[in-house]
């Protein structure tokens, strides 16, 4: 499998696994969804507000790629979140329509990318100013695991709620080579 059809599987998995983080959340109410449970996010929904602050972050970022121009006009009406616990919404309909757009923009984005396009450096700076230049194809890396770490994070709130997300494995969308 190529590293680009392997990052298209991570935007697979993150639509997938987004949903169905969303689908449990709904089933709470908006106590229990604000209810402050001990994590470095606080709450389920700051912990999914988070997850949604970084890819903005993220995202404006890879939308500088030279080859990303529908990135950029996709990104180009939503806010540079001003820090890491932003809360973006404090209610989760609104969070949701968000999740599902950010989703679709990720999926649209690595969908148009090239094997050529992930050797291209990015230069960009930290939310404390600090500037770096790294790998694209690295800092997609990131950006998925970063994403699957803060999941994690929802899964275990939610679970600690009541509500089971179910098979979290990304094994559940790699294809079996020996199909029965």
């Amino acid at each position: 499998m190529s590293q680009l059809a392997h990052l298209q599987l991570l935007a697979r998995y993150n639509a997938w696994m987004n949903d169905k983080l969303y689908t449990a959340a709904s089933l709470l109410s908006a106590q229990a969804l604000n209810e402050d449970r001990g994590a470095f996010f606080p709450s389920i929904l700051a912990t999914l507000n988070h997850i949604a602050v970084g890819d903005i972050i993220w995202l404006k970022r890879f939308a500088e790629h030279p080859a990303c121009a529908e990135l950029r006009k996709a990104m180009g009406d939503l806010q540079q979140p001003a820090a890491l616990d932003q809360l973006l919404f404090d209610t989760l309909a609104p969070l949701q329509a968000l999740r599902s757009r950010l989703d679709g923009h990720i999926s649209d984005w690595v969908a148009a990318l090239t094997e050529q396009d992930l050797v291209h450096g990015l230069a960009y700076r930290s939310m404390k100013g600090v500037p770096a230049h790294r790998p694209y194809a690295s800092l997609m890396l990131h950006f998925f695991n970063h994403q699957t770490h803060h999941r994690g994070q929802a899964s275990t709130l939610l679970y600690q709620a009541g509500q089971d997300v179910g098979v979290t494995d990304l094994l559940a969308l790699i294809p079996d080579l020996n199909p029965r």
